[in-house]
């Protein structure tokens, strides 16, 4: 018999209010081409008044386990992925365990910024396989707007708000039913610190007693990514035995179109099979791999039965990737 963390069910969450670069270039010196040609950023979402990452996270997750079948008591954990927390602490998990009614579940929240949800699933995924719980609801939700400078035109047009969420269930399969039975197959994840100083967030409680704002050095960003991509991509390629040929889609982190195309061109890929809403959601850090992953799923691309990859790399810098069959 084989155990594999099978996915039930997907959800969203954004804020009302939508800002275009048209919007942006009546407050920043930019322009809608100038935006669109670096990044393919159309618009993103920006969170409003009584709108948290604690909000959206729940309403990601309560559509997650409508979408299962499911009712919160059925949850056994939330791993939520963030790095704009509601609070220090508690965990921004626990006040969305609460809202949700998720009675029965343990809830803590994981930093690793644009891998974020990567390092929540492979953690849900390990957990149910350790008897930690039955089922799991895996969230990644930012408000970036919060820690954004808008005064950095290099910055602050790259990043939105918003919430994805998935729902897990441990099942078992004979093993001949290795090939075809749905579930994570396999998830690699790295860290480098080495790299603190090029996509970072200058405050801290424990260092300026501030929040801070963002702050990123693009060009080496870029290039760290379209290898470690890459890299990882090929990694969990070699480890479960499958080629690039065989991915029906890749759900990537989406934080540029050039990086999303020039990932899928070292690896030989076509562009027609990676999933891309970065042109509406812009980059939502650890919400941009669920957000997508929902979107592709409910309008039909992502199909029951497809191989498929998700990719993510942010600051630290952190970076994974996760095959699945869905």
């Amino acid at each position: 018999m084989i155990r594999r963390s099978v996915l039930l069910g997907t959800g969203s969450g954004l804020p009302a209010r939508v800002v275009t670069n048209a919007d942006l270039a009546t407050q920043i010196e930019t322009s809608d081409d100038w935006i669109v040609d670096r990044t393919g950023i159309r618009q993103r979402y920006i969170a409003g008044e009584g709108e948290t990452t604690a909000t959206l996270a729940t309403d990601a997750g309560r559509k997650a386990i409508e979408a299962a079948g499911l009712t919160p008591d059925d949850i056994d954990v939330i791993v939520l992925a963030t790095a704009t927390p509601d609070q220090t602490f508690p965990s921004t998990a626990s006040k969305v365990q609460s809202a949700l009614g998720c009675k029965q579940a343990y809830a803590f929240d994981v930093a690793a910024v644009c891998s974020g949800f990567l390092y929540a699933l492979g953690t849900a995924d390990a957990l149910l396989h350790r008897g930690m719980g039955k089922r799991a609801l895996v969230i990644g939700a930012e408000t970036f707007s919060r820690i954004l400078d808008w005064e950095d035109r290099t910055t602050c047009v790259l990043f939105g708000d918003g919430a994805g969420a998935m729902v897990l269930e441990l099942r078992e399969f004979p093993a001949d039913q290795a090939d075809t039975a749905p579930g994570i197959i396999a998830t690699k994840l790295h860290t480098d610190g080495e790299h603190n100083c090029l996509l970072y967030v200058d405050g801290g409680p424990s260092t300026t007693q501030t929040v801070g704002k963002l702050r990123m050095k693009g060009r080496e960003v870029f290039r760290h990514a379209v290898v470690n991509l890459a890299d990882v991509l090929t990694e969990v390629l070699s480890e479960t035995g499958y080629a690039a040929t065989d991915i029906d889609w890749v759900v990537p982190h989406q934080a540029n179109a050039r990086i999303l195309d020039a990932t899928a061109k070292k690896l030989g890929l076509p562009v027609e099979r990676m999933v891309k809403t970065v042109d509406i959601h812009a980059n939502t850090s650890a919400a941009s791999v669920p957000l997508a992953f929902d979107v592709a799923f409910r309008d039909g691309r992502i199909k029951s039965g497809d191989l498929v990859m998700l990719e993510a790399m942010g600051g630290g810098f952190t970076w994974g990737a996760s095959l699945l069959r869905a």
